[in-house]
């Protein structure tokens, strides 16, 4: 019998397989496996155990290096050690579990040298055939660390020990490996053998898989007595987290030994015995390369669950501590299903999640706000990303630190997924990104488009077309998204959530120094400026009688409300301002203007960062002039804060989010009413009690300002123009091609 698959992944081909018989059984323990089919459907566990490497070679000026080791299967990442600092026999004794589709690719194993804000230094690789491993027995292997450009040059070996194991019978649609989730974008074979096992092996039970097992709530309080790196007997510290491909990087503390952080984030658990949290802390030096102070690491295995931990940890090679808290939390409803299996259809589930957000449940877990549900639907008129005049389509959903993929779709301009993602809102702020790539074997994903749809403007349980949008969201590429959302929340805790913390993104792309991007601040900055130059040249004018009507009016306006002043005056005038712009809105009258300043802008930015991107690889320029860039950046980023307060202040009072709008409106009533009938003194003496007895009262409470986190989910002006959606061009879609053909 031959069975022949539709849609292969492209260069394998038109595949067939031809079943055989056979009679008895098949031990394998301890054979070699030289003799299994390589077209095996099976998968394999490879437990490999990282021992040490000798006499590495020196990339340092020291005569030393800071090796990691990355392992490789293709062209996808599976494990990254952690590195080892001024050390060319390192020990790493790290264990990595991975698992393999089948064993024709061997495994690539490349050294590099770690170098702070610089590009790495490779050290050497080696690979290791599979096939000629023993299956269920631990291998000892010594690889010898090559470089293909020289390969006389001797470059040390690298010690491991292997384990290879059958894993018959399991479906990777059903559980998806953290390599899988969030390294393996770009795989070509992970679709292949999902492919098949979906419609082999997949039990309409159980078609809904949650890709994490947990999260990792850290917070970051202090750091004592820590080394002094800088000729004034200080340091300026900052502290890199890792788990897996998981990275956080806190802010930089100047000048001090025993800075103060107080930073939380979170971090996916993927393992279900926990993993190793990597932690390096850092001296900041401007200019040239960081100083290493120390490491140290946290074995989440050994820490109970659903209960906060405070760990005061050792720093290795180097002096001091550094103090966090740790708590362990079950995972939240992040999932990947088929479109025929959702949530929101089953009545009674739909019920559930109602009840778990409903008005009377306020005060109940305070950080789950809501509940999102995307339709992943169809994507229509792509981009051309290869030579064939076709593209290999995938789609990327991210929600803040959520991130969720779904399979190729191959040679295809118009893919159907029909897949159904499900999230936690933690924030209601927080904005939707799709984004659709081009799988490529011999290089990164191709770009086709993104959207990016605030959830507070999705219209519950509509299908719609979205027009796809470039990097920068500033215009239309080509090709439309079809995408159907809701979202279920509770409004009093996301007003709550409002006045805390925004969540701090970690896959972030570095600021880069850009032309354009410091015109830009510069312009939007001098335009926040100048509202207040010509408020002063305005009231300037009144004591200068140019005109003496206005004048007039504006002394007797001064002398009724100083005479007649009192403090909740000031949140009442706020008020009628709110108020007043709303009733211009709701009849017509919007004074709110389109800032295509801002868009060509933005447009222009674009064009200048294509155009860096292809300088960048011609000549390190920007490298040559290191320093200048930092204080460059800096500077640009504090134009682009400066620019944003102001424009989120006056986006506030434009109703640009009403819900932001209503709860300003809520708040400075409840000022107004405050301040008109409690005494000032009161409201001193209030406040004054609560700020000295707060460390007394939560010593590890992370500082913040109430009005700074309102305006912080209050989108600038670029963030407008970003999100601002497309109208589709109906023209461009194939179906109404077809008909017109037709007709």
């Amino acid at each position: 019998m031959v069975i022949l698959l539709p849609q292969l992944p492209k260069s394998l081909g038109l595949l067939s397989f031809t079943i055989v018989p056979m009679k008895g059984k098949i031990n394998t323990v301890g054979t070699s496996n030289a003799d299994v089919p390589l077209a095996d459907p099976g998968m394999y566990q490879l437990d490999i155990t990282l021992r040490r490497g000798q006499s590495l070679a020196a990339r340092d000026r020291g005569g030393t290096s800071d090796p990691y080791v990355k392992f490789k299967i293709g062209r996808k990442e599976v494990f990254r050690s952690k590195i080892i600092h001024k050390n060319l026999n390192p020990v790493w004794e790290e264990k990595a579990c991975i698992l393999i589709d089948h064993l024709r690719e061997p495994l690539y194993i490349k050294v590099f040298d770690y170098d702070f804000g610089l590009q790495d230094d490779f050290m050497g690789s080696a690979f290791l055939d599979l096939t000629q491993l023993d299956l269920n027995r631990s291998t000892d292997v010594t690889l010898t660390l090559k470089d293909p450009h020289y390969p006389d040059h001797d470059l040390g070996i690298i010690l491991l020990s292997v384990i290879l194991t059958p894993k018959e019978g399991e479906s990777r649609d059903v559980e998806l490996s953290e390599n899988e989730v969030v390294g393996s974008y770009f795989s070509v074979k992970s679709f292949f053998w999902r492919f098949q096992t979906q419609s082999l092996r997949l039990s309409d039970q159980h078609r809904k898989s949650h890709l994490w097992r947990g999260i990792v709530s850290i917070t970051l309080i202090e750091g004592r007595d820590l080394k002094a790196m800088d000729s004034n007997g200080l340091s300026d510290p900052y502290v890199k987290f890792r788990l897996g491909h998981q990275k956080y990087k806190s802010k930089i503390m100047p000048k001090t030994l025993n800075p103060q952080w107080r930073e939380q984030f979170d971090f996916h658990l993927y393992e279900e015995r926990g993993g190793i949290i990597d932690i390096t802390a850092w001296d900041k030096d401007a200019g040239k390369r960081d100083d290493f102070i120390g490491r140290c690491q946290v074995d989440l295995s050994s820490l109970s669950r659903e209960q906060t931990h405070k760990l005061e940890l050792q720093l290795e090679e180097g002096e001091g501590h550094l103090v966090l808290l740790v708590t362990l939390t079950a995972s939240a409803t992040v999932s990947i299903s088929d479109l025929s299996v959702n949530s929101l259809e089953d009545q009674k589930e739909r019920e559930e999640i109602l009840k778990r957000y409903s008005p009377l449940r306020i005060f109940h877990n305070l950080k789950d706000v809501g509940f999102l549900q995307v339709k992943v639907i169809r994507a229509e008129g792509l981009m051309a990303a290869d030579v064939t005049g076709k593209s290999d389509p995938f789609c990327v959903v991210e929600l803040n630190n959520d991130r969720l993929l779904t399979h190729t779709v191959y040679k295809n301009l118009n893919p159907e997924w029909n897949k159904v993602f499900t999230f936690n809102i933690k924030d209601i702020h927080s904005v939707l990104e799709v984004t659709v790539y081009d799988e490529d074997r011999d290089r990164s994903a191709d770009f086709l488009g993104k959207v990016a749809i605030p959830l507070l403007s999705i219209q519950n349980g509509e299908q719609k077309a979205y027009v796809l949008k470039n990097k920068q969201l500033t215009g239309p590429t080509k090709g439309v998204i079809y995408l159907e959302i809701d979202v279920i929340f509770n409004a009093v805790k996301a007003s709550l959530r409002t006045l805390i913390p925004k969540e701090q993104k970690y896959i972030e792309e570095e600021n880069r120094l850009s032309k354009q991007l410091l015109l830009r601040n510069f312009i939007r900055t001098k335009r926040c400026v100048m509202v207040l130059v010509n408020a002063a040249y305005y009231v300037n004018s009144c004591f200068d009688w140019d005109s003496p009507p206005r004048s007039l009016a504006a002394f007797v306006l001064f002398l009724f409300v100083v005479w007649n002043f009192e403090l909740y005056m000031i949140p009442l005038v706020l008020l009628l301002l709110l108020t007043w712009n709303y009733f211009l809105i709701i009849s017509g009258k919007d004074n709110r203007q389109r800032d295509t300043v801002v868009e060509d802008m933005l447009e222009d930015e674009e064009e200048e960062d294509d155009k860096d991107d292809k300088d960048s690889e011609k000549k390190g320029f920007i490298n040559k002039i290191y320093a200048i860039q930092e204080v460059c950046v800096s500077v640009q980023n504090i134009l682009d804060e400066v620019a944003s307060f102001g424009e989120r202040i006056k986006n506030t009072f434009n109703w640009t989010v009403p819900f932001l709008s209503w709860l300003a409106i809520v708040a400075l009533c409840v000022f107004t009413i405050i301040l008109y009938f409690v005494p000032l003194r009161y409201i001193v003496l209030v406040w004054g009690i609560n700020k000295f007895t707060k460390k007394l009262r939560s010593p590890y409470a992370i500082d913040n300002n109430e009005l700074l986190d309102f305006l912080s989910r209050v989108p600038s002006d670029v963030q407008v123009v970003q999100y601002q959606e497309l109208k589709p061009d109906p023209s461009h879609s194939p179906y109404k091609r077809k008909k017109n053909n037709l007709g």
